[in-house]
């Protein structure tokens, strides 16, 4: 409502008796339609999502979403998308075109500029819809249409029993992981595991205008590192373990409350139990665990009226991989490994019977004791010279399966070291150009990067900010591949994060070395 002026109250006053009472008390208990021009201080918010599934692909266990928050303060405006997709752009559905695409068209929409808009994946391996692009631009449209005044409130929660890391430490000091594309190491080789991040990074939108959702939560950004790759018992398509605690959460606020989930740096990090075979996989428990768990740390967040809202996006030259030489050396040992098989009577038929009686009765593995003994009354030891020459053959099939299983490890990542390698080569430059962003909502701060950031990288930029609530987010703008660490670099090819990796070692440092200029600048 507009505000009276006191001449014109005083008019109507003489024209109706006690209108003018009842105008004053209108005026001051009726909501203020607020704009964010109007208010350059406070912070406007609207969020909204938009079902991405492609029916087409098979049954879906699960819905997938785009889900957009945009946010604006006076002049300055962000927004945050989130899908439920591996990638954007290179693997999976969404095209290299999509995020152009999107940009384009918030910005002939909305004018908003495309270096305020950031696009995350969740990394499930969800199959979304080929219109995505489009849908994706109408959660956004959505969303700026649902801009309401908002309090802002950061913090943390804590989750640690639904992920592990898949990378092992070997007592040669090789590193391998944990992937279902090879067999896992033997029990006794390894030395060590790595770390995980336990902490949720949350923030929180509430609606300050007078009404009955006064108070109501609009929109909760959920940071967390962890690969939502468990699956369904069905295999149907899914969003997974993210989408599970998405709408868990969303179940237990207001409705209309959007849930946004920001992929942190979960490049080595699995869903806990990630090998298990007596189990079906199930991503939904460990979601549920996720939502009640964000849920628990949302509920200690004060909202309050701090409106700071500031996007830096810039662009950093990483150095590209040459790993030639490694390649050559793995081709060496591949043949070295095919050269050590050796052949034995066995074969899985035969194998696995010996392996349980010669387990069961390591001493009188093939009769009962009283034939061994009565053949050696007699001076003979048919049946010893027997157990003898099974174990052996025994030996040498085991040698020759963990040979395949070394075998099997070494190709997968071979062919990925060989594929980057290529590309790197055709790129015509041993450089490439990366986004990375760092936003600020409140005592909010995010640092985003485009390749699947390790756990460590995570934890030392947030260990070295100067923002209690910090977060990073990889899979954010584009995809990069894998981001290990310079250490984890030092293993090219023994597992996955450092075989489908396009960067050089030294990109570590001047990417943690950007992020914390940014963090500096928010």
């Amino acid at each position: 409502m507009t505000r009276l002026s006191a001449q014109s109250t005083q008019t109507l006053s003489r024209m109706i008796p006690g209108v003018a009472t009842l105008l004053i008390l209108a005026t001051i208990a009726s909501p203020r339609m607020t704009h964010a021009a109007d208010n350059p201080g406070s912070l406007m918010a609207g969020a909204a999502k938009v079902d991405i599934t492609n029916d087409d692909a098979g049954p879906a266990n699960d819905r997938l979403y785009a889900k957009a928050l945009v946010l604006q303060n006076g002049a300055d405006k962000a927004v945050i998308i989130t899908v439920d997709a591996v990638a954007i752009g290179e693997i999976g559905p969404i095209k290299n075109s999509y995020l152009g695409n999107v940009r384009t068209g918030i910005e002939n929409e909305l004018q908003i500029k495309p270096t305020s808009v950031m696009i995350n994946a969740s990394h499930c391996h969800g199959i979304v819809c080929s219109d995505v692009d489009v849908r994706t631009i109408q959660a956004v449209k959505q969303a700026a249409k649902n801009l309401v005044p908002v309090k802002v409130g950061s913090g943390r929660g804590h989750e640690n029993r639904i992920m592990e890391n898949r990378r092992f430490k070997l007592k040669n000091g090789r590193e391998v992981d944990a992937r279902h594309a090879y067999s896992m190491p033997l029990d006794e080789d390894v030395a060590e595991v790595g770390p995980v991040d336990p902490e949720i990074g949350i923030l929180r939108l509430d609606r300050i205008d007078d009404g009955p959702q006064q108070g109501q939560t609009v929109a909760v950004v959920y940071n967390f590192a962890c690969h939502p790759i468990q699956g369904v018992p069905s295999g149907h398509n899914t969003a997974d373990l993210t989408g599970f605690a998405s709408q868990v959460i969303e179940d237990n606020l207001s409705e209309g409350a959007v849930a946004l989930f920001v992929q942190g740096c979960g490049g080595d990090i699995n869903p806990v139990m990630y090998k298990d075979v007596e189990h079906p996989r199930n991503a939904e428990p460990l979601g549920q665990m996720l939502g009640l768990s964000t849920l628990k740390g949302l509920k200690k967040i004060q909202c309050n009226s701090d409106a700071r809202l500031k996007v830096l996006n810039e662009t950093i030259t990483l150095p590209r991989a040459d790993v030639a030489e490694r390649i050559a050396a793995m081709e060496a040992e591949q043949q070295r490994l095919l050269l050590s098989l050796k052949g034995t009577s066995l074969n899985l038929k035969t194998f696995l019977p010996l392996v349980v009686k010669y387990n069961l009765a390591t001493e009188f593995p093939s009769y009962y004791s009283h034939r061994y003994l009565h053949e050696e009354k007699l001076g003979r030891n048919d049946f010893r010279q027997m157990d003898a020459d099974n174990r052996r053959n025994m030996k040498q099939y085991i040698e020759n399966i963990i040979t395949m299983e070394s075998l099997t490890r070494l190709q997968t990542n071979l062919a990925l070291l060989r594929k980057h390698q290529a590309e790197n080569v055709a790129a015509g430059q041993r450089t490439i150009n990366v986004e990375v962003v760092g936003l600020r909502i409140g005592e909010f701060t995010l640092i985003t990067f485009p390749g699947e950031l390790t756990v460590r990288i995570g934890l030392n930029i947030k260990q070295k900010s100067p923002h209690p609530n910090t977060f990073v987010a990889g899979y954010t703008n584009g995809y990069i591949y894998y981001a290990p660490t310079s250490e984890q670099l030092l293993n090219v090819g023994g597992a996955q994060e450092d075989s489908d990796c396009i960067l050089a070692p030294e990109w570590q440092a001047l990417f943690e070395a950007k992020a914390a200029d940014l963090l500096k600048r928010l």
